[in-house]
């Protein structure tokens, strides 16, 4: 009789609300992480499963059959007001409603204008520099804050309008966390919420990515917050929404190691020591490393993956003679100055699928460890001129000239390429090519390249820190801790492991047999499925909720009817 009870009791209404989603809008790896974890849960019967994001101006609606939502009281698509006082100024905000069915999740696109003029989901493009030059390219949104404050109150506002209670509200990083804050301390949402559980998860808590705003009477005005929880609630002076999400959510990082480096180590510098003043208030970060699911990356569907031919690393019997005509492919395309998705290509390469090919994937950015990368490659390439490294990626404008630079350096002519900007099937191509891949970061949440590299063939060469500590040295990739001199050193082991061609076919067989049995989302899922059934315990505890009067409130999951 309990065990029903407790079947009862998991968690069925899951609403996530994210900045990004699969291949509706996508900017980095949170594109990923929300749109196979929700399908995963999609996929348990009974969970309803719900995501909310902005409906920028770059979708298109049709590629993913949306459709205005009806209002069905007045027979019209649904359109209301949210408030978005700013200083000295009560005004509001229309929003409309979008839906669609994707992998057994509804999915809604909040439209507004303030959406809806964006053409990138973080950053102004170069089309809208070109119509505003202030607007600069690569540079972030200059109304980042009341973007996600208007996503939030508008996914409130939606639930409340559909008479939607969810089990748990899953807010993805630092631009959904003011959710449980505003469930909490608005009295508009306090008592319809009383029974939804948040979680928070911080897929990067470094300086620059919790979406803080300094001028405090601005969010109280646009939050509607008490100014006393502003202020109480500030990283270097600074209003910090993980910090406000505190209090009122359970909080999860991307990576058990990162979750201990946050609040164990000093490498909690790079997040502005969020993670140390969190854990002198009691706040425990959890962690769960991020999955994959393989179908996505899958190199034996040639047609899907967009690459040149089929091959499979996780069969022994494959000797992998598809992914050296992927290499001779995408050689070829460099020299015909012909990628794939309009890339620009910047220097070139040898056709020489028999020499060693070094690839990265990635933002371009100081987090990623691009300089360390390109010193260490100058002198590793002038003593190994039998190898080659190709790049693929955009982001910060002096990355992009440093790798420009490195393109056109006298003596490394002919064996750099740089692939500038980013195509899903450029990357699988890239991928597909490598026959190693290198991830310099200086910190890594969790990484997702790394899987990806490993589900195609190519074994990773990987700084040792946050969630890149699953790459097994020696087994699954080459790891190394340290900077320029270490990371040249782990180049020289992938020399050494080219030169033996029968243990890296073990690599990268062990590599993709790791990922199947650790890391696919049915196993990720599980874990968030506790966490969810913790946010939503400690949500009913703080609604005076008696646990003796409720035996049946309970952390203890049942995943067993899956269809």
């Amino acid at each position: 009789m309990k065990r029903n009870n407790v079947q009862a009791q998991t968690i069925r209404k899951i609403w996530m609300l994210t900045r990004e989603y699969g291949e509706i809008a996508g900017a980095g790896g949170v594109k990923d992480v929300s749109k196979q974890l929700a399908e995963s849960f999609a996929a348990v019967a009974g969970c309803d499963v719900r995501v909310v994001l902005p409906f920028y101006g770059f979708i298109d609606p049709a590629k993913f059959e949306c459709r205005p939502l009806q209002d069905n009281l007045v027979r019209r698509p649904l359109l209301f007001t949210v408030d978005m006082n700013y200083v000295g100024l009560e005004r509001r905000e229309d929003v409309r409603v979008w839906t669609c069915r994707l992998g057994g999740v509804t999915v809604y696109l909040l439209e507004s204008n303030r959406f809806r003029e964006k053409m990138d989901v973080y950053t102004y493009t170069l089309r809208e520099e070109v119509d505003e030059s202030w607007k600069q390219a690569g540079k972030g949104h200059i109304d980042y804050f009341a973007m996600n404050v208007l996503l939030q109150k508008g996914a409130l506002e939606l639930m409340m309008l559909l008479d939607e209670r969810p089990d748990v509200i899953h807010c993805h990083d630092g631009h959904t966390a003011l959710v449980p804050a505003l469930i909490n301390e608005c009295p508009g949402y306090r008592s319809y919420f009383r029974r939804t559980g948040c979680l928070v998860t911080i897929h990067n808590a470094g300086v620059g990515y919790h979406q803080e705003v300094a001028d405090l009477p601005f969010a109280h005005a646009i939050t509607g917050l008490p100014l006393r929880f502003i202020e109480s609630n500030c990283l270097a002076a600074a209003f910090d929404p993980f910090l406000a999400a505190g209090p009122y959510a359970l909080l999860n990082t991307v990576s058990e190691n990162y979750a201990r480096e946050l609040q164990e180590t000093d490498d909690d510098q790079n997040t502005g020591w969020l993670g140390h003043l969190l854990a002198d208030r009691g706040v425990v970060i959890e962690g769960v490393t991020n999955g994959i699911d393989p179908a996505d990356f899958n190199p034996s569907d040639p047609k899907k993956a967009g690459i040149a031919a089929a091959f499979d690393p996780a069969d022994p019997a494959d000797a992998l003679a598809g992914k050296k005509m992927c290499k001779t492919a995408l050689l070829d395309a460099v020299r015909r100055r012909a990628p794939t998705g309009g890339l620009e290509i910047i220097g070139t390469l040898e056709n020489n699928s028999e020499i060693p090919l070094f690839t990265f994937i990635g933002r371009l950015s100081e987090q990623k460890g691009i300089d360390i990368l390109i010193a260490a490659l100058v002198s590793f390439l002038r003593r190994h001129p039998q190898c080659q490294m190709l790049f693929l990626g955009s982001g910060d404008r002096g990355e992009e000239e440093r790798l420009r630079s490195l393109a056109e350096t006298k003596g490394l002519a002919g064996r750099v390429c740089f692939f500038r900007g980013y195509s899903p099937l450029g990357a699988n191509q890239v991928y597909a090519a490598g026959d190693f891949f290198v991830i310099p970061s200086r910190y890594e949440p969790c990484g997702l390249t790394d899987y990806i590299a490993q589900l195609f063939g190519s074994i990773p060469i990987v700084h040792h820190v946050g969630g890149l500590v699953k790459v097994v040295d020696g087994k699954t990739g080459i790891a190394y801790r340290g900077g320029i001199a270490d990371l040249q050193e782990a180049l020289e082991r992938a020399i050494v492991l080219f030169g033996k061609p029968q243990r890296m076919r073990r690599m990268q067989r062990d590599a993709v047999l790791r990922i199947q049995e650790r890391h696919t989302w049915d196993q990720v899922m599980k874990a968030y499925q506790r966490l969810y059934e913790k946010a939503r315990l400690q949500r009913w505890m703080s609604a005076s909720v008696s646990v003796a009067d409720n035996p049946d409130l309970t952390p203890e999951i049942t995943l067993n009817n899956r269809r």
